[in-house]
Formats: C-alpha cells, structure tokens, sequence
C-alpha cells in the first residue's frame, strides 16, 4: 500500500485522473488551459514535501484538457532544498496512489549542445542520473532503465509539433543536484558525455515513475546557454523568465497531443 493511498480528498480520489504533469520553473502557468480547475495546496497532502523555490507554487490542480482528465503539479521539491531523493520523487508515488499511469515531465535547462536555441522546448530522449543518488535506494529494485521515456509518446509528441510548426528536438538530458549553476568545465564535460540539456530535477521522479511502471515523457524548456558559452552570467530571475515566455509553445503542444495513446 502507498504512503498516499488515503492521503487525498474524496473529489480527487472520485475524479480518477488518467495523467500526471509536473511544471517545472517558471511553468505552473499551464494550468489556465484546464477545465473546471480544482486546487489543493501540497501541504495538505500528508506526507507530501513543501518547495520553497521562487517559480513553484507548490500546490496540485485537477482539471480537464482535451477530453482528459489530468492532474498538475506546479512545482516540486528538489535535492538541493535538503530533500532525499525519495522525498523528490514523492509526488510522483502521490500520483501512482490516484491510479495515474501515465507522467509528463517539465523542467527549466540550460543548453549544453551549441546547436539548440534559448526560448525552445526539447523532448527528453534518455538521461544521465549525475545527481549521486536513486529514489530506489534501500532496496534491491533492479528497475530496467532502458526506455524510460516511452517511445511511443515521444513519437506522438514529435508528430504533433511537427504538424503545429513547432520546433521540438530531441535530446538527453542531464541531472545534477545543484543548486550552483555549473561552470564551464562541467559543461564541456557533459557535452563529452552526451548530454543535450542539464538542470536539477526529473531524473529522480522519472526512475520512480519507472519502477511504478508508469509511462514516462519529459521536456525540457531550454531557458539559457551554459556557463562558458556565451559572455553571460546566470541568474534565476532569467530562468523564470524565459520559462514564462515559452510556456505557451509547450502548452499549445499540450493542448493538441491530448487524448494520449
């Protein structure tokens, strides 16, 4: 039994949400295109870890889009606050107890690949887990990791940007814990590592979704170029920002993908 399996209100638990979504910084906006949206404040959910991270409002809202029924993280709780990799990813357990089975995953990234642009979307295609730790731990859960984000969601994803003449590549993204930006030589290394995007969230929620059984997609809102690239300095107030700005390509992406298959 899950540590939330009698943790929410009868009008969710009734509801039967079929998605889960989670905004990263600067996202939580997307919640204007639900329908009949309804609120609950994370800390009203028993045992469910509180942000206090600018950008995230921290509380879930249930509502419709495009026939679905779907419930909407704004905002999560990150390694960097002090929170174990299990606490992370609680939300996401929080999920599963509401018998969702399927996860969209965003985050605000900085871009490591010099061919992507500031103000895009990528869609996650495989991680690297530089964060040091695992929401599996304490366990011998041997969870394959080998498509960790669906392939067909991905597939359905890429069509539909491609039909609104949205730009959506594809790529890896790497966590680490933060919360300092990275300097210019760990960009250079996760550049020779593979790594498309970094930022500081998702790994772990979508290992936990993974060893849930959960479907999985994720993207990345691509806010700024990693230290080194450009003559300029990061700054969260900038992430927030370009988050905000681009928010509305991802939601109207969104908007169009649902029903899911």
């Amino acid at each position: 039994m899950s540590e939330f399996s009698n943790a929410f209100p009868e009008t969710f638990i009734a509801a039967k949400p079929e998605v889960g979504l989670v905004l990263g910084s600067g996202l939580g906006g997307f919640t204007d295109l639900l329908s009949n949206p309804v609120l609950l404040p994370f800390s009203e959910v028993p045992g469910l870890p509180v942000s206090g991270v600018e950008g995230h409002a921290g509380r879930f809202v249930l509502g419709t889009l495009g026939g679905t029924r779907l419930l909407a993280a704004q905002g999560r709780v990150h390694l960097y606050e002090g929170w174990s990799a299990a606490d992370v990813s609680a939300g996401i357990r929080a999920m599963a107890a509401l018998g969702i089975r399927t996860v969209v995953l965003t985050n605000a990234a900085g871009i490591v690949n010099g061919d992507f642009t500031p103000g895009n979307w990528m869609q996650i295609s495989d991680h690297l887990n530089l964060t040091g730790t695992s929401p599996l731990t304490g366990g011998p859960r041997f969870v394959d990791q080998t498509e960790v984000y669906d392939l067909r969601l991905r597939a359905h994803f890429s069509t539909v940007a491609q039909q609104l003449g949205i730009p959506l590549p594809s790529g890896i993204y790497a966590g680490l814990p933060g919360p300092e930006y990275e300097t210019p030589a760990e960009i250079r290394m996760l550049r020779v590592l593979g790594a498309d995007a970094v930022g500081m969230s998702t790994v772990c929620e979508a290992t936990q979704a993974r060893a849930l059984g959960m479907k999985v997609a994720g993207f990345s809102c691509l806010t700024n170029f990693g230290a080194g690239m450009t003559g300029d300095l990061l700054d969260h107030a900038d992430v927030l920002a370009m988050g905000r700005q681009a928010a509305g390509h991802l939601a109207t992406i969104l908007a169009a993908a649902f029903p899911l298959p």
